[in-house]
């Protein structure tokens, strides 16, 4: 099911603790796949989220929406301490440029 239409968002990586790769999925947190090779890991991983896809289904649970597919305003509120909004706006003011630049800069590094 999944497997021919999969969008998710998947990760592989080495873990030191394991001595094996580690495969991840952004929109499932919760599992991991563990394998000598990063193909394997990369497969391990998307056959276990679609078992689990399978498994909500056949549970009438609400399917996790990929992120790839989702749209993005790029807008999203933050609050910080009032003295770090003050430094960041003296940071625009005296670079000509806007609080917003600047914050879109900070966590863009």
């Amino acid at each position: 099911m999944a497997q021919k239409n999969d969008k998710y968002t998947y990760r592989v990586t080495w873990s030191e603790d394991d001595n094996e790769y580690v495969g991840l999925c952004a929109e499932f947190p919760g599992l991991s796949w563990l394998a000598d090779s990063p193909e394997k890991t990369l497969k391990g991983i998307r056959k276990l989220v679609a078992d689990v896809l399978l498994d909500m289904v056949n549970n009438s649970e609400s399917i996790p929406e990929p992120i790839a597919t989702k749209n993005f305003s790029g807008k999203f509120m933050v609050r910080i301490p009032p003295d770090i909004h003050r430094k960041l706006a003296i940071q625009a003011a005296e670079s000509g440029v806007s609080l917003n630049r600047i914050a879109s800069s900070k966590l863009s590094q």
